[in-house]
């Protein structure tokens, strides 16, 4: 692939084939965390690290070791593994040098390991044949996708708590109406063509 192709991969998978609007991967973090815009920043800096991180190992593990010792077929249990053990590195990591931050991701944290938004990015790498450097640039770029998705709707979230709606919306019906509202508003980047 080009320089361009990469680039245009990227932001098509920033903007028209967002994780969480396009594919529905990573819903709930998306839902659990998006309460406040800093917990989801952080939520979304974690995620774009361990995304990223993950698409590059995996690619590495599935290309330098599954495939040559013929255990192709062992690509989902493996890149499992490597995401738990990327999220713990990141959980000790925030423990101890970010406490703040730690503290208010609380039990999501844990959810990064059980996100399918990772999970479904490095089997994405591995589905449509990507060499290593667009595998980790898409990686990347599905994850500043997460991020993006997660942070605007946490604005959101932030701005429904002044409303006054029907009771009947109070509270988590909003949320999913608000989530769907904003999925169609991204969902007027597709007919941008690549």
């Amino acid at each position: 692939m080009s320089f361009t192709q990469v680039l245009l991969l990227m932001f098509g998978v920033i903007l028209v084939e967002n994780f969480i609007f396009s594919k529905f991967y990573g819903c709930c973090p998306f839902l659990g965390v998006s309460d406040k815009p800093s917990t989801a920043l952080g939520m979304g800096m974690a995620v774009t690290f361990v995304m990223t991180l993950s698409g590059a190992v995996t690619w590495l593990v599935y290309y330098l070791v599954l495939v040559p010792l013929g255990l192709e077929y062992l690509k989902t249990v493996s890149f499992i593994l490597i995401i738990a053990a990327l999220v713990q590195f990141i959980e000790m990591f925030l423990r101890k040098f970010v406490p703040a931050l730690y503290s208010a991701l609380g039990i999501y944290l844990p959810l990064i390991t059980t996100n399918c938004a990772v999970l479904g990015c490095a089997l994405v790498n591995i589905q449509e044949g990507f060499n290593f450097i667009v595998s980790v640039c898409y990686s990347f770029a599905a994850a500043i996708g997460f991020a993006l998705a997660i942070v605007v709707f946490a604005g959101v979230r932030a701005r429904m708590e002044f409303s006054d709606p029907p009771k009947a919306f109070k509270g988590f019906p909003l949320t999913l109406v608000a989530a769907g509202l904003l999925a169609m508003a991204f969902s007027g980047f597709s007919g941008m063509s690549f």
